[in-house]
C-alpha cells in the first residue's frame, strides 16, 4: 500500500473497536468481550492467516458459528485482504462442495472437521488464534479486488454470488457515523444490546452487528432465537425480523402479551411487508418497527423509521440513487409503478465468474433489482411486487406482487404467497397459499371477490391452500418454488 494511502475495510471496524478499549462489545451467555479483547483476537488471527501464506486475493471461506471468535475471523480474514466467503450453517452437503469450489485456498471452522473437498486447506479458529499477534492490525485489501462474495436467497431462482470490492466495502456507512443516513442515525441510537442470531456470515446480521458497537452498544448472541422468548431472556434493545416472524410475534402478543419492555427496534427484512401488517405491528409493538429495503447486489437501499408511513420502507439516502423505470427503460412519474434501478456507494460490481447473469444485472454502474415500486408524492418508496414474480393468464402477464399485498389485506390471513398454476382453459392461473390469522378458515368466495374488485377477475385465486408457514430457502426467506412443486 503506497505511503500515506489510507488503510481499506476493515480499518474503520478496527479504529471502533481500539477506541472502545474496555467496553463489552460481545455477549455470549456469561461470556462478556470487550472492544480491547476482540481487537486482540483480530490480530491473532489475521497473524496466524498470514502465517499460513494467506493473503491478498486468496478466497478463505467460513464455515462458522455465531460466537465472538466468528466476528473476529471475518475481521481477520478481510484485514488480510482476502476475498471472503461465508456459508451459512445447515446448507445440504452438495451446496457446501459447490461453495468450496469457487476459488477458495482455504476453509476455516470452529473446531476439527471433514472438509467435502480435499484440495481446500483446512484450518481452524483455534489454531489460527494461537499466533503471536505482530502489533496492530495491518489491512492490506487492495481496492479492485473482491473482498467478500454475499450469496443472494434463491427465493425466486438459484442463488449467485456477488463479488463487491474492498473499494465498495471501504466507503460503506456501517462504521462511520459520520456517514450514517438518518434513518441509521436513529435506528443507532436504539442498538444498545443488538440480538445476533443465525450466521454472522449474514450481510445484514453483521452489518448491523457493526453499527451497534460503533454506537456504543453491544452485539448479544441468542443461542435459541426464537421471538418473544429470546428478547426478554437477554432483554434485547433491538434485532432482525422476517415478515413471517414478525406476523407470529405480533399474534403471540395479542394471545398472551410477553415483557419486550427493553425492545426499541425491529428491523424487517427480507421480503416486503404489507401496509395492514406494518401498521398492526406498529400498533401491537409500538414504535419500534423499522422496514428495511435492500439487496445482495446493493446494500441497504431505503429504511422507513416507525414515524414513516405503514407499507413504506422510507426514503433512499442522499448517496443512494434510485429510479423507476418503464419496459422501455424510460423513468417514470410519481406514482407510476415500474421497475427499480439503484446505484449505492457500495454495491456489488458482478456475479462471481458468471458474465452472463452479470450482463443482465449490472450496466452503466446501475444494478436492476427486478423490483417493481413506485415513489409516492412524498418521496417514499413503496414495493409493489417483483418483475419474474407473475402469473401468466390467456396469455395477460399478472405480477404476483400486488395480487399477494390484496389477498393479505383480508382479516383472515396473516400471509400470503402467490404462484402459477397450470390451468387447462387459461395457460396459469393463480394459486394462493395462505397463513390464516388468529385460527380462522379463510374462504376461497370471499378471497376472489376481494382480488377481482381490486386487481380484476384474471388476478383471482383460482384455489388457495392454507399452510402453517411458508417453506425458507437457506436466507430464511420464504421460498415460492418449493410451494410451486407442491402443485406439479
Amino acid at each position: 500500500m503506497p505511503a500515506g494511502e489510507a488503510e481499506p475495510f476493515p480499518r474503520a471496524v478496527l479504529d471502533v473497536l481500539e477506541a472502545a478499549g474496555g467496553r463489552p462489545v460481545f455477549e455470549h451467555g456469561s461470556r462478556v468481550v470487550t472492544g480491547a479483547e476482540m481487537l486482540d483476537l483480530v490480530a491473532r488471527i489475521a497473524a496466524g492467516l498470514r502465517a499460513e501464506g494467506l493473503g491478498p486475493g486468496d478466497g478463505v471461506a467460513l464455515l462458522l458459528g455465531v460466537n465472538p471468535e466468528a466476528f473476529a475471523t471475518i475481521l481477520a480474514a478481510h484485514a488480510v485482504g482476502a476475498r471472503v466467503l461465508g456459508v451459512r450453517p445447515g446448507l445440504p452437503d452438495d451446496q457446501v462442495r459447490h461453495l468450496l469450489g469457487l476459488d477458495v485456498a482455504a476453509v476455516i471452522t470452529d473446531s476439527d472437521s471433514t472438509i467435502a473437498r480435499r484440495d481446500v486447506r483446512a484450518l481452524t479458529v483455534d489454531s489460527l488464534r494461537k499466533a503471536r499477534a505482530d502489533g496492530r492490525p495491518r489491512c492490506a485489501g487492495r481496492g479492485a479486488d473482491v473482498a467478500r462474495l454475499i450469496h443472494t436467497s434463491g427465493s425466486t431462482g438459484a442463488p449467485k454470488a456477488c463479488a463487491q470490492t474492498y473499494a465498495a466495502m471501504t466507503v460503506a456507512w456501517a462504521a462511520r457515523p459520520d456517514a450514517w443516513p438518518p434513518a441509521i442515525r436513529e435506528l443507532a441510537s436504539r442498538l444498545d444490546r443488538f440480538l445476533v442470531f443465525g450466521s454472522l456470515s449474514s450481510q445484514v446480521m453483521f452489518e448491523y452487528a457493526v453499527v451497534a458497537i460503533t454506537a456504543g452498544g453491544a452485539a448479544v448472541i441468542a443461542d435459541r432465537p426464537g421471538f418473544p422468548e429470546a428478547i426478554t431472556l437477554h432483554r434485547a434493545s433491538a434485532s432482525v425480523i422476517t415478515v413471517a416472524r414478525l406476523a407470529k410475534l405480533v399474534a403471540a402478543q395479542r394471545r398472551a402479551p410477553a415483557d419486550l419492555s427493553s425492545l426499541r427496534a425491529l428491523m424487517v427484512s427480507g421480503s416486503p411487508l404489507t401496509a395492514d401488517r406494518h401498521r398492526e405491528a406498529l400498533e401491537v409493538l409500538g414504535p419500534v418497527v423499522f422496514h428495511g429495503y435492500g439487496q445482495s447486489e446493493t446494500g441497504m437501499i431505503a429504511m422507513a423509521t416507525p414515524a414513516d408511513p405503514p407499507g413504506t420502507v422510507g426514503t433512499p439516502p442522499a448517496v443512494s440513487h434510485v429510479e423507476v423505470r418503464d419496459v422501455d427503460g424510460r423513468p417514470v412519474s410519481p406514482g407510476v409503478d415500474g421497475e427499480l434501478f439503484v446505484r449505492t456507494p457500495e454495491q456489488a460490481d458482478a456475479y462471481w465468474a458468471d458474465p452472463a447473469r452479470s450482463a443482465e444485472v449490472f450496466a452503466d454502474g446501475w444494478v436492476r433489482t427486478r423490483d417493481l415500486g413506485h415513489f409516492d408524492a412524498d418521496g417514499r418508496l413503496r414495493l409493489t411486487g417483483r418483475i419474474r414474480d407473475v402469473v401468466i393468464v390467456n396469455a395477460n402477464l399478472h405480477y404476483a406482487g400486488p395480487i399477494e399485498q390484496v389477498i393479505a389485506e383480508h382479516p383472515d390471513i396473516a400471509e400470503a404467497y402467490v404462484v402459477a398454476a397450470p390451468d387447462e382453459d387459461t395457460g396459469e392461473a393463480v394459486h394462493a397459499f395462505v397463513v390464516p390469522s388468529g385460527g380462522r378458515t379463510p374462504d376461497l368466495a370471499a378471497l376472489r371477490a376481494l382480488v377481482t374488485a381490486r386487481l380484476g377477475a384474471a388476478c383471482a385465486p383460482v384455489a388457495v391452500t392454507v399452510i402453517a408457514e411458508p417453506p425458507l430457502a437457506p436466507s430464511g426467506k420464504p421460498d415460492k418454488r418449493l410451494l410451486s412443486r407442491t402443485l406439479t
